[in-house]
């Protein structure tokens, strides 16, 4: 009789410290993106760091026309992100993409503008690539969450796309490896799904999911729209003008807009390709626009016609004399 006491007593306590732990392991829980927020976490900035050997070629719809973001991670558990950008300039030919993101860093690679070998066809001809490199804490995963987010978010704003998880449907702008290689094909790959969920387990107790990484891309994206839009326009004052002038040998540098950059919103850009530059190009200018800050920009058109479309256009590019 006692030992039937004895052994309730011993499966009481147990259960009840199983409990307790239970208990404190769900309440210590807590999401990646909650914990992002918690702790103020910000994003790196972007680095342009180029390299001039990886091909150019456009987009099935042009250049500078990318229809989403194709987030990876590398699967590589011991490498850092300058021995992963010097292995991919070594085999770019195999594979590469434009950028990689680190708890610390997002290097930029390869011109966004034209198409990565990342992801097979056909993703390389719709997609910006980037790759996470594998971190080993709960803040360093935490902050390379909060880059890629960011990044996403960049890309999309950049390019004038929109959040929209392609998970469900095999339709959207935000995708994973393992969203192309579902829908898309041309590639078998899952990334980044098993590295988030193991992260997501061994530092915050429930594996993190894809959804919820789209849920930080979007909150992200609308923080990035909303700053964008509360910014204060450059003050321009403008004058007419009757001249000519050349595309100067660094032309390339600077972009063709519809408005003076930042004059107001929505201000679009081009391609120089679209316009069949090239260095000593005439071009015919119809208006000076002066900033505040005392840069001068160009309208100008790439025709004696007043009815050709016009462009505005920083000084630099062009040669004045």
């Amino acid at each position: 009789m006692k030992k039937r006491i004895l052994i309730k007593a011993v499966c009481a306590l147990s259960f009840a410290v199983t409990g307790m732990f239970a208990l404190n392991g769900n309440a210590h829980a807590e999401s990646v993106n909650s914990y992002i927020a918690n702790h103020n976490i910000d994003h790196a900035s972007v680095t342009s760091s180029i390299w001039g050997g990886f091909p150019k070629n456009g987009y099935r719809h042009g250049t500078e026309k990318p229809e989403g973001v194709v987030v990876h991670e590398t699967a590589n558990p011991n490498s850092t992100i300058y021995n992963e950008i010097a292995y991919m300039k070594r085999n770019y030919r195999s594979a590469f993409v434009h950028t990689f993101v680190d708890a610390s860093r997002i290097i930029n690679i390869a011109n966004t503008n034209y198409l990565a070998w990342g992801a097979g066809y056909p993703a390389n001809a719709r997609f910006v690539q980037f790759e996470q490199v594998r971190v080993h804490s709960k803040s360093a995963f935490a902050h390379e969450i909060a880059n890629a987010a960011y990044y996403t978010a960049y890309i999309l704003n950049k390019y004038g796309l929109k959040p929209n998880d392609a998970a469900y449907d095999g339709k959207g702008t935000v995708w994973s490896h393992k969203g192309v290689s579902k829908f898309l094909g041309g590639t078998d790959h899952t990334d980044p799904t098993a590295y988030y969920a193991s992260m997501g387990k061994t530092y915050f107790g429930a594996g993190y999911t894809f959804a919820q990484f789209y849920q930080l891309v979007k909150t992200t994206y609308n923080n990035l729209t909303a700053s964008h839009e509360k910014k204060a326009f450059d003050k321009v004052s403008y004058k007419s003008a009757d001249k000519k002038a050349l595309l100067g040998d660094k032309y390339q540098s600077y972009r063709l807009y519809n408005h003076v950059k930042n004059s107001r919103a929505n201000v679009k850009t081009y391609s120089w390709t679209s316009v069949g530059a090239t260095i000593g190009k005439k071009v015919y200018i119809d208006d000076i626009g002066t900033k505040s800050s005392g840069s001068t920009w160009y309208r100008i058109r790439f025709s004696s016609d007043s009815n050709a479309q016009k462009y505005w256009v920083y000084s630099k590019a062009l040669n004045l004399d």
